[in-house]
């Protein structure tokens, strides 16, 4: 039997993805839900659900005791709506109780998923691991605090544990880009701006490759790093390599940015008095207007990591599952 391995998120979308690789590749998997997760598929896995969540991990006497490695993927996400309370409860107060959980049962290594968020707009792409961290807003905020938190106890509580930071994720199973393609099949996109941003992408697969390679090279202990696709692209290139694999035609007029950013204002304006969540604010236009470029070469030189898949065979893979879902 190999190794025994605890994983966070794992009924979401990258942690899914980790518990299945991790069970093919010989490991016990235990994941962390809540009692409302869906978990079937994980259980057809020979995945053990532990019920509960980050906030009432005291209550899971016994969970870590055979634990060799801990995979926490688990985060609340960027989205409207969520108070920095609630951002900060789950990453940052989350990852504590974990990390102090790992210490406790004397776990391991201990592989943190963060994000390349936290380094928030780019100046010089691409950006290194090094680059200093420039969060824009609370989720990006709270994901800085638990790295740093992470860091930090690894370093003087002799934890062995290292920081990932995912670019972009995307593949089958994943409804975060799905927007973009279902408004590009159905002819409703629209570039804001001259689409000249730089934006990169990491297949989930390559993903969970590189968490795992963190979790099992000794190289990686104490160590941050930017998982990321092979490559990065314009915008335009983006949308256009998606716009083909679907057989769609994209619309070759852009719509101007500052009428749009200063309508995004005042519809925030209007609907946030009122609790309601707009449908246009201005975080939305960071997608059109930051470039989001990283060197991933300290992964590749360290770990040994290599992406597989490049972008057209992803993203054609990704445009098929949808279809496959009939969500576009």
């Amino acid at each position: 039997m190999g190794k025994t391995v605890f994983v966070t998120g794992g009924s979401g979308f990258t942690g899914g993805h980790l518990c299945r690789v991790l069970v093919a590749r010989g490991y016990k998997v235990k994941a962390l839900a809540r009692q409302s997760s869906k978990v079937h598929q994980l259980k057809k896995l020979g995945v053990e659900i532990v019920t509960g969540d980050l906030s009432n991990l005291e209550n899971q006497n016994g969970t870590f005791s055979d634990v060799d490695i801990i995979f926490h993927v688990a985060a609340a996400f960027r989205q409207e709506g969520i108070s920095k309370e609630q951002f900060w409860k789950v990453n940052v107060n989350g990852t504590h109780a974990l990390l102090e959980a790992a210490k406790k049962s004397n776990v391991e290594r201990f592989v943190h998923c963060s994000t390349v968020g936290v380094q928030g707009e780019i100046e010089k792409p691409p950006a290194k691991e090094s680059d200093p961290y420039k969060p824009g807003d609370h989720y990006q905020e709270s994901k800085m605090e638990g790295e740093l938190l992470a860091l930090k106890f690894f370093k003087e509580n002799g934890l062995k544990g290292a920081v990932v930071r995912p670019v972009g994720i995307y593949g089958p199973g994943d409804t975060r880009f799905l927007k973009l393609f279902k408004f590009i099949n159905n002819g409703k996109f629209r570039m804001i701006g001259n689409g000249d941003v730089l934006y990169h992408l990491t297949f989930v697969e390559d993903l969970v490759d590189g968490i795992i390679l963190a979790g099992e090279n000794e190289a990686a202990i104490g160590n941050t790093y930017t998982i990321g696709g092979n490559d990065y692209l314009t915008l335009k290139e983006l949308v256009a390599s998606i716009a083909k694999i679907l057989k769609k035609p994209v619309a070759k007029k852009n719509l101007p940015l500052k009428p749009v950013y200063w309508a995004s204002a005042i519809c925030e304006a209007i609907c946030r008095p009122l609790g309601i969540e707009p449908p246009l604010y201005r975080r939305r236009l960071d997608f059109f207007t930051k470039d989001r470029a990283f060197d991933i070469s300290r992964a590749k030189a360290d770990l040994g990591y290599m992406p597989k898949i490049p972008l057209e065979q992803g993203l054609t893979i990704t445009a098929d599952w949808y279809k496959e879902n009939k969500m576009i």
